[in-house]
């Protein structure tokens, strides 16, 4: 009996699995493509990937698909460079509604980037081999005026920081140089190379702020109508400076312990070899260690992978989202271990922490969470395949003896059922020209713009023990380095079936809040007028809950099972009455004798 158990027990994890592993009904046979950034290219409310293929020299669009494969190559949206593509930005640059494509190549020889603006159309992109900007590194997307037109910032040829503001009038965009600030006591610092500048608001004020990066601390400028001020330095843990003999990664921005407010998380190794590695956490103006255990199970110690130059490992990035659907933000982190020197990606589940004394959560590395990806692995990033408001993951596959990569898909397959409030903010911008196209939210929808860096969304509700509950996210705060935000926002809510007492949009220094939201909303917002907060609009999709599904199908079950006996019974008591009737017709009549 016991070597049955152990039997159905092996195979039901090997179909669990399998189940799991979803590259073909994702990619089907084309696994060469390596994700660059997401966006809605054909505004059919499905998120597409801009993928990088032909070893980086050329980027294409996937689009998204409700039927297998889910994602699928377009030949006709592809274009093809001199110099490798270190970076893709998608986002409306001339103002038409329709989603453009900043396409950033490095060349080697001049130790410059190159930025060109691929500017697309309806169901169409064009190529181009004339770079608009020239640059330093690679740029953070912004909208540095307010008026839904994405612009940039970075630094320009000669290393001095710039703001490239665009128009629609699609030539090159207009250079605005930052002005230091006469709160500074010194001059600028040098923006570090590579860089984890960041588009959000932080003060609560409905107007994304800048945070700049530099060799030396955190720069925070505040948002106003036109530019931006100075408001002040962070300095890096542990009296880090310039001289520092670690690694320092890219900064990920989340609401860590659902306090309504955004905490800078900032991934450390105390040494080159990232043998002591650690995830550090700036909230209420303090550093928290939040010493992570890097052990597994084998007690093996592994930690980030030291900055290699080679595609995703450039940087130490961590990438957020709620995998768990419990409200609380968990990590995709690269690892490699210092024994073995393999290197995989692993989830890191934020999880409570009784023993920490000035913070109430921690990150503890789930090491079978990603079962059956054991392969060398470059990245992992978040992704909802199917739309349902549960975040997968895509996973870049290294083949170090060909020094090829692949990519594959893992299936979210959570064991309850969890609600959800799925939300995107556009850029409000619409063209009268090509006002209607297909959606999902209804046959016709009109365009409302595309990938809007910058937004705040927040989000107030109860919980089922009656405490409250508020949190915060930013969307697409970051742009370099393949920092792959998605261009939309996921907050799980765990198995609170109450409504969402309030959710607050916040663009361009303005707020609009809808109360009463129904759990698992997927929810389009389009700030249109900005100025008029009041007439912004909400298209909502409700996606039924697993629960709701099963209680249909019971209900569904019950009436037809009621019907089946209804029936019988009437076909049961038709049969009597049709043989009493023969019985009646054959008796003889004594009375007639």
């Amino acid at each position: 009996m016991r070597i049955q158990s152990i039997i159905v027990l092996v195979i039901g994890t090997a179909i669990a699995v399998k189940c799991n592993d979803i590259t073909p009904a994702v990619f089907g046979s084309v696994l060469d493509g390596m994700p660059a950034a997401f966006g809605d290219f054909n505004s059919d409310e499905l998120t597409d990937v801009f993928m990088l293929r032909e070893n980086g020299m050329r980027v294409e669009i996937f689009l998204a698909a409700e039927q297998e494969p889910h994602l699928r190559p377009s030949s006709d949206l592809s274009c093809t460079f001199r110099h490798l593509i270190v970076g893709v930005v998608p986002g409306d640059f001339d103002g038409d509604v329709f989603m453009d494509v900043l396409v950033i190549t490095y060349n080697e020889e001049k130790k410059l980037s190159y930025g060109y603006v691929l500017w697309g159309g309806k169901g169409r992109l064009n190529c181009t081999n004339e770079p608009l900007i020239k640059m330093t590194g690679q740029p953070l997307a912004l909208d540095y005026n307010g008026d839904m037109i994405i612009d940039l910032f970075g630094l320009d040829e000669y290393g001095k920081r710039t703001f490239w503001i665009f128009d629609d009038s699609r030539k090159s965009p207009r250079s605005v140089p930052m002005k230091a600030s006469s709160y500074l006591s010194q001059p600028l610092s040098p923006i570090s190379q590579p860089h984890s500048n960041a588009y959000l608001d932080l003060n609560n004020d409905f107007l994304a702020d800048l945070v700049v990066t530099t060799n030396k601390n955190f720069e925070i400028w505040l948002g106003v109508e036109q530019g931006f001020e100075f408001y002040k330095l962070i300095s890096f843990p542990y009296g880090i400076s310039e001289n520092f003999n670690g690694v320092l990664g890219q900064t990920l921005y989340l609401d860590v312990e659902l306090t309504g407010k955004m905490d800078l998380l900032l991934p450390l190794c105390f040494d080159n070899a990232c043998t002591n590695s650690t995830i550090m956490m700036y909230s209420s103006d303090t550093w928290y260690n939040l010493e992570v255990n890097f052990r597994d199970g084998d007690n093996v110690l592994w930690g980030f992978v030291v900055p290699n130059g080679q595609r995703y490992t450039d940087t130490i990035t961590l990438r957020g989202g709620d995998f768990n659907m419990d409200g609380y933000p968990d990590l995709l982190a690269t690892l490699k271990s210092t024994s073995g020197k393999q290197t995989r990606s692993y989830l890191l589940e934020n999880v409570a922490c009784d023993s920490c004394n000035s913070f109430a959560r921690k990150f503890q590395v789930k090491w079978q969470a990603l079962n059956p990806f054991h392969n060398e692995t470059a990245m992992a990033v978040f992704y909802d395949f199917y739309q349902d408001g549960i975040l997968d993951v895509i996973l870049v596959e290294v083949d170090k003896s060909s020094n090829s990569y692949r990519t594959a898909a893992f299936k979210n397959s959570l064991d309850y059922d969890a609600n959800f409030v799925k939300v995107m903010v556009l850029t409000g911008r619409n063209n009268s020209m090509y006002p209607i196209s297909p959606g999902s939210l209804g046959k016709k929808k009109r365009t409302y713009g595309t990938n809007l860096p910058g937004p705040s969304i927040a989000y107030r509700t109860t919980t089922q023990d009656g405490s409250p509950r508020n949190a915060i996210a930013a969307q697409l705060p970051q742009s370099a380095h393949f920092s792959l935000n998605l261009p939309y926002t996921i907050f799980g809510l765990g198995r609170t079936p109450n409504f969402v007492d309030a959710l607050t949009i916040g663009v361009g220094g303005k707020s609009r809040e809808w109360p009463q939201i129904i759990p698992n909303s997927q929810m389009v917002m389009i700030p249109n007028p900005i100025a008029e907060p009041w007439r912004w609009k909400a298209q909502l999709l409700v996606t039924p809950s697993k629960l709701i599904l099963l209680s249909a199908a019971a209900l569904t079950g019950t009436c037809s099972l009621i019907s089946f006996i209804i029936v019988a019974l009437y076909w049961k008591e038709r049969r009597e009455d049709k043989i009493e009737k023969l019985q009646e017709a054959h008796r003889f009549p004594f009375d007639a004798m």
